[in-house]
């Protein structure tokens, strides 16, 4: 797991600073989302680089148990925190819960945490609210309970549709289940993505072909795709080191990526953020569209990240803070009435402008162009002659990447950043 950012002490209250207090009249004007970590899995993944803990690996003091009460007390400390910022009132529009595999919890824990939130700030009347989800880790019953509590949506990792690619990835649900779970959430009212990885070691185009196709067959509105990063610290990046494994080749997963893209568009998925594609507008997630607005969320949850906005002063831009990694020191931190924070970092408003062309580029609807740093605006003109961004959104004054430009999506940021 890679190790947290450096970062300046976060107050034992979590305390947000002065300058981020919101103008009187003017906290109800950013959205605000929330992002609950679970951390618990039932095995390591060899390439998964996540904060998360098999049971082996947790030891004592971290009850699997009790974690939606842990959980739930940070909601409240959240609640306090930004309340005296003068950000409270504001209801949630997204709530997402994230691993780790979340539905390793009972599904009425996971309720009662949605619950504490609803509680906490209130739920916009169309809130967004998913799960991640392993296939082999809920049940019809589970599912209804989560639709019931409030819950509108649930992406399952499935990473693959073929045996020996998921037996590389060291998954453990049997792919035949995919389309049952898929049906079992549509029952019971969900809404549903569909997770892939390409790239594995020894997966051959017709391979990612018949993943693909599995997906489509189930007939989801939403798919996200990713390409396999072997990060340093995993079980893979030592094979890879050991010469047990190939790394993935950067030729092989931009053909990849081109069917993939190819498959999803001719069935009416249409991408919206490089590694996203959605059945129309209101299949996309929410919730990470509002990461890529650079909206206010509260991330809680051992290694969960939190950010806000500061008062746009000229000077200040946000706070970004993260909380101590292991569940053990996170519940250890809140039965004690602290903040779980690690480390927080105090965005300059040129900081952020930086994040926002970041992001704003991989996202369909692009960025303008007057965002970018004055120096680089005459970047946008070769790189159309490349055919990297869309000429014709060029002109209108808008940066949208062609598909060539996806997959060079980080080598076009880099052209267009000091």
């Amino acid at each position: 797991m890679p190790a947290l950012p450096d970062g300046v002490p976060v107050p034992a209250d979590g305390a947000l600073p002065e300058w981020v207090r919101a103008p009187a009249g003017t906290a109800g004007a950013r959205p605000f989302g929330v992002y609950v970590h679970v951390p618990f899995c039932t095995v390591r993944c060899g390439y998964c680089d996540f904060n998360t803990y098999t049971a082996a690996e947790l030891g004592g003091g971290a009850n699997q148990a009790a974690y939606a009460t842990t959980a739930l007390r940070e909601v409240a400390l959240a609640a306090r925190v930004l309340d005296d910022a003068g950000l409270g009132g504001r209801p949630v529009s997204t709530v997402f819960f994230g691993g780790g595999t979340p539905t390793m919890l009972p599904a009425a824990d996971l309720a009662r945490v949605l619950r504490g939130v609803d509680d906490a700030w209130g739920l916009a009347d169309d809130a967004e609210v998913t799960t991640e989800a392993n296939p082999d880790s809920v049940t019809p019953e589970s599912l209804r309970v989560l639709a019931d509590a409030g819950f509108t949506r649930v992406s399952f990792g499935m990473q693959s549709a073929v045996p020996h690619v998921l037996a590389t990835l060291e998954r453990t649900h049997d792919p035949r289940r995919v389309p049952d779970v898929v049906r079992w959430a549509r029952d019971a009212g969900l809404d549903v993505s569909l997770d892939l990885i390409y790239g594995t070691p020894g997966e051959s185009l017709d391979d990612w072909r018949t993943s693909l196709e599995a997906v489509l067959a189930t007939g989801v509105d939403h798919v996200s795709a990713y390409a396999l990063v072997v990060e340093p610290g995993t079980k893979m990046h030592a094979q890879v080191r050991r010469g047990e494994v190939a790394l993935p080749d950067e030729d092989d997963q931009a053909a990849k990526y081109e069917l993939a893209d190819d498959l999803l568009t001719e069935a009416g998925l249409g991408w919206y953020e490089v590694s996203n594609w959605a059945r129309g507008p209101e299949h996309a997630c929410r919730h990470n569209q509002a990461y890529w607005r650079g909206d206010d969320w509260w991330g809680v949850g051992p290694g969960a990240h939190s950010y806000v906005a500061g008062a746009d002063d000229g000077e200040h831009a946000g706070v970004r803070w993260w909380n101590v990694k292991h569940p053990r020191r996170y519940a250890a931190l809140l039965e004690d009435g602290s903040s779980p924070g690690a480390g927080r970092e105090l965005l300059t408003t040129a900081e952020a402008q930086l994040e926002r062309v970041l992001l704003g580029v991989r996202v369909r609807e692009g960025l303008d162009v007057g965002a970018l740093d004055p120096s680089r605006r005459a970047a946008v003109a070769g790189l159309v002659a490349r055919g990297l961004l869309d000429g014709v959104e060029a002109v209108r004054g808008r940066v949208v990447l062609t598909r060539q430009g996806r997959l060079l999506a980080d080598s076009v940021v880099r052209e267009l950043t000091p």
